[in-house]
């Protein structure tokens, strides 16, 4: 994968990285079976904490036990993407609340940006002890209002 920082785009600031469809991505039609784009997306997600926003993530989950659950998604599965395709998976911060923030996901053709599948998804910060739902850390609220002004 090659991630790429937030940058300016049409619909705002982006974190973008480029991804391969592998056949394990695939289903028997040759086409990427569904609940394979939520597994990208929740990858892109990783990737953006880590080189997006500076944080560890795996620092996140095991060290300080903060869950990130999605707890809603809205997905529109626009266009195929096939074994061998390059896409390039996208994350806008569209709302940064106290406990949670509202991304606007996206997987779009390499090269021409098509949108083959686009999602909202509302993730939670939790206690991984209590898995109850807690504000977001401020090292997580910084590094986003900073890569996201307009979500706040």
């Amino acid at each position: 994968m090659d991630a790429r920082p937030a940058q300016p785009g049409a619909r705002g600031t982006e974190f973008r990285t480029r991804r391969l469809i592998r056949f394990s991505d695939c289903d028997p039609a040759g086409i990427v079976f569904y609940p394979q784009y939520f597994v990208m997306f929740n990858g892109l997600v990783e990737d953006w904490v880590n080189e997006g926003l500076g944080l560890r993530y795996h620092q996140l989950i095991a060290e300080q036990r903060i869950g990130l659950p999605t707890v809603k998604l809205a997905v529109d599965f626009r266009a195929v993407s096939r074994m061998g395709d390059r896409v390039t998976l996208g994350l806008t911060v569209r709302r940064l609340g106290r406990s949670s923030l509202t991304l606007a996901v996206r997987c779009l053709e390499e090269g021409t940006d098509a949108v083959r599948v686009e999602m909202e998804q509302v993730i939670v910060t939790t206690s991984l002890e209590t898995h109850r739902a807690i504000a977001i850390p401020s090292s997580l609220h910084v590094a986003i209002r900073r890569g996201f002004p307009a979500a706040a």
